[in-house]
């Protein structure tokens, strides 16, 4: 289950702010692509707008060939599925019925739960290694819990097209890897934001590099986070190295150095 998706010459404004200017991106079924940048650089603002949440003031989005802006509501949640990166969740809800909003494109008007949409919060709940939770309070839950939570609401939606807003934030090394191990085992198209250049670097098959409200190209990993694009976008040094086990690659990150600092204390 998976569907390609296009956007074309984006630009987003939030008020009067223009915020990314001509952003494309193309995802082809079942392709994982990764979106890094600075805090503040827009990716919150683009899953936005590849959800059909927010309207481009230009360009366009197309999932599987059909452009979002031209879909009701319920026709885009079956298309596409968005986990924000914070929401409250409803303290006086369970676990189940919040999960269980993910399969609301999928019902008649006013019909109740059956023993589909149980399983389909049930299996969203396993794989996020939260089985049996559906009796919970939500407001019970651990802040990495609330996370898991949140994401099973989005797998339990069962679209194509997965936009998950730093899916990473609040999980233990444990749940962080098995989340992206879910995601690109689950054979949808995935866009997801990250903080972690390294993570991206080795889950991701792309990379959109967001910096000064515009990007280029998604491109493979060494080719999008080479030394000098992490120090120019994030000031950072990146060094690449190739994991020893998993042959994937990895970036070691440091500061950079500053020589005048070191010629000064020579002297």
């Amino acid at each position: 289950m998976s569907a390609p998706l296009r956007a074309d010459g984006l630009r987003c404004s939030l008020g009067r702010r223009t915020v990314l200017t001509d952003v494309s991106l193309t995802a082809e079924p079942g392709e994982t692509i990764g979106v890094v940048g600075p805090n503040g650089s827009g990716k919150s603002t683009l899953l936005r707008a590849l959800a059909g949440i927010l309207r481009p003031a230009g360009g366009e989005v197309l999932v599987d060939g059909v452009r979002l802006d031209r879909l009701t509501a319920r026709q885009r949640a079956q298309r596409v599925a968005l986990v924000p990166q914070e929401e409250d969740l409803p303290a006086d809800f369970l676990v189940g019925e919040f999960v269980a909003l993910g399969t609301t494109p999928y019902r008649a008007p006013w019909s109740g739960g059956g023993d589909a949409e149980r399983a389909a919060v049930a299996a969203a709940l396993r794989s996020v290694d939260l089985a049996g939770f559906e009796d919970r309070p939500v407001d019970r839950l651990s802040g990495g819990e609330r996370r898991r939570v949140l994401l099973a609401r989005g797998f339990a939606q069962r679209t194509p097209l997965l936009l998950l807003d730093e899916p990473t934030n609040h999980l233990d090394v444990h749940h962080r890897l098995q989340l992206l191990r879910l995601v690109r085992g689950s054979g949808r198209t995935c866009v997801l934001s990250l903080h972690d250049l390294s993570l991206a670097a080795a889950t991701c098959d792309r990379i959109l590099v967001l910096h000064g409200g515009t990007a280029g190209p998604a491109t493979a990993p060494d080719e999008a986070l080479t030394p000098e694009v992490v120090r120019a976008v994030f000031g950072v040094e990146a060094t690449p190295v190739t994991h020893p086990r998993t042959g994937k690659p990895h970036l070691l990150i440091g500061d950079i150095e500053d020589d005048s600092c070191d010629d000064a204390s020579r002297r």
